[in-house]
């Protein structure tokens, strides 16, 4: 018995310690790990040509080094209000766009923004998390 009290304790702690991390334990995924990420749903989805796709993601990894880059600047200045930090990221995810463009169909790049894209964002749990 007073092995699975230690067992669970242990447990609890390490919970407790993960929770305790900046952000909550969230850590933000690499540019190559987001651009797998799309590279995965694009091939599943519309089976492209191997070029396309690795054209796609030596361009989509630049992009997103590049906003990273730029959020790391914004946050260095403080914290910006809310529409600033929209506007910005906006630039990225329109230039994000441009990219899909040139690799998908327009029948294609439809189907992505409609279905595929909004399938991949984060879900937050109801109530935003903030209990």
């Amino acid at each position: 018995m007073k092995k699975i009290s230690l067992v669970l304790l242990a447990s609890f702690a390490f919970a407790i310690s993960v929770s305790a991390q900046p952000g909550g334990g969230f850590q933000r995924r690499t540019p190559e790990e987001r651009a797998a990420s799309i590279h995965a749903k694009l091939d599943s989805a519309f089976k492209l040509e191997p070029a396309k796709l690795a054209t796609l993601d030596t361009a989509i990894v630049a992009l997103y080094k590049a906003q990273d880059k730029k959020r790391e600047e914004i946050m260095a200045g403080g914290m910006p209000d809310r529409e600033t930090m929209m506007a910005e990221m906006k630039k990225y995810s329109d230039a994000q766009d441009e990219i899909l463009k040139a690799v998908l169909t327009e029948e294609q790049f439809g189907i992505w923004k409609d279905k595929i894209q909004p399938s991949m964002r984060p879900q937050r749990p109801p109530g935003g998390g903030n209990q």
